[in-house]
């Protein structure tokens, strides 16, 4: 059977690709599992995942991992999901390095328990030179949350003097997002089939194209995300435009 990569377009690949990575408890409910037995073997769908866009030469792959939502789950599933989190980076370390991917995290992470934020840094210091695929951890991190936070830094400085009002456009406000300088997503990936966007990217998904796939996160593979590229490129992205005035007659 043929692979979704031999039809996708190089040219025309989407510079960022941001996934909300759902169905982990699911996938452990299946097997019987405890939750964070899911979550366990989600590591490997990152890691097909990160490295698949850096073999096609995606620019930037946002991975929604942890919600500011997230800490109102069981105490031990939490704590599972930190403790795998600093065992992951140390393991995949080495990997990071070796295929050039630059890490670098959005959200409230001074929330994160003190093990998870060194490593962290741990993992961006080691990664900072790299110069391929940009890796980027939401955690600890809502989209309702970074809106305001920019809001409060806009507002400081125009308290300041050092804007004025009248001045402020989205260019602007975009420079106090957690994202400021990343281009925004052109394709949101969502697993497990929920239709909904959860808090997340709020103002960067403007314009971003939805992908739902009912596969839950565990199963997500390489394939998996080569259809979701061929099926964005399917797609005609008028930006409010008609399709007229895209491809105008002569």
């Amino acid at each position: 059977m043929a692979s979704f990569k031999e039809h996708i377009d190089f040219a025309k690949l989407p510079r960022h690709i941001a996934i909300i990575m759902d169905g982990n408890g699911r996938w452990a409910k299946k097997k019987g599992a405890m939750r964070i037995f899911g979550h366990r073997n989600a590591v490997q769908a990152v890691r097909e995942v990160t490295e698949a866009s850096g073999e096609l030469g995606i620019k930037y792959l946002t991975l929604y991992a942890f919600s500011t939502e997230n800490w109102g789950r069981p105490k031990e599933e939490v704590e599972g999901l930190m403790e795998l989190l600093v065992n992951t980076l140390r393991q995949e370390i080495s990997t990071l390095m070796e295929n050039q991917v630059k890490l670098i995290t959005i959200g409230d992470t001074s929330h994160l328990p003190e093990s998870c934020r060194d490593n962290l840094k741990w993992a961006m210091d080691m990664t900072k030179e790299n110069s391929g695929l940009v890796l980027i951890l939401a955690l600890s991190y809502s989209g309702r949350w970074e809106i305001v936070e920019a809001v409060k830094a806009l507002g400081k400085d125009i308290e300041q003097g050092k804007l004025k009002p009248g001045s402020v456009s989205e260019k602007i406000f975009e420079r106090y997002l957690t994202t400021a300088g990343v281009p925004d997503p052109e394709l949101l990936i969502r697993t497990s089939g929920e239709m909904r966007v959860s808090n997340f990217l709020l103002w960067q998904i403007a314009y971003s194209e939805l992908y739902i796939t009912p596969t839950l996160w565990p199963d997500f593979r390489k394939e998996h995300l080569y259809e979701a590229i061929w099926s964005y490129q399917q797609r005609e992205r008028r930006f409010g435009k008609t399709s007229e005035q895209l491809n105008p007659v002569n």
